[in-house]
């Protein structure tokens, strides 16, 4: 999908077979308002998507899993609409779960903790400030490594 802001760091997940990407966050977000809509049109409307731009996605996702992920029924009296399948359900919560325990695991916490904060025009920063304790640790730890070797060269 399209680049987007974060104003605090995240994972993004992406499952890619052949030179495709089967599932990754926008994919999870446009069947995440598909189901909440009930429509593929007010989903893309949501999103600010094409319509062409969100079946080509599903299509990209129903051509490599198992099942579809979506179905649709063609308007009429009963007026259209989409819903997700049980698979489509299922990708939604297990995608979520694993950037949920990817963000509590604790090489996902020191990868968040090791990146810089970027200060905000409110003066508030973005990210927390074990960044910095991070890095004092590992300049104490090179301080005390140097202050080893040169004990051992005496």
């Amino acid at each position: 999908m399209t680049r987007t802001h974060h104003p605090k760091p995240r994972f993004q997940v992406r499952l890619v077979a052949d030179s495709e990407i089967v599932i990754g966050p926008g994919k999870i977000d446009l069947l995440a308002a598909i189901d909440q809509h009930g429509s593929i049109s007010a989903a893309c409307r949501e999103m600010r998507l094409s319509y062409k731009k969100a079946w080509q996605l599903i299509d990209t996702m129903n051509r490599h899993c198992a099942t579809p992920v979506v179905t649709t029924a063609i308007g009429g009296t009963r007026r259209g609409g989409a819903e997700l399948t049980p698979l489509g359900h299922e990708l939604i919560a297990h995608y979520r779960q694993l950037t949920a325990t990817l963000a509590r695991d604790p090489a996902g916490e020191a990868l968040m903790a090791a990146l810089t904060p970027i200060e905000q025009p409110d003066g508030d920063s973005n990210r927390g400030t074990s960044a910095d304790s991070v890095r004092d640790a590992g300049a104490s730890k090179t301080s005390a490594a140097k202050d080893a070797a040169s004990t051992d060269n005496d």
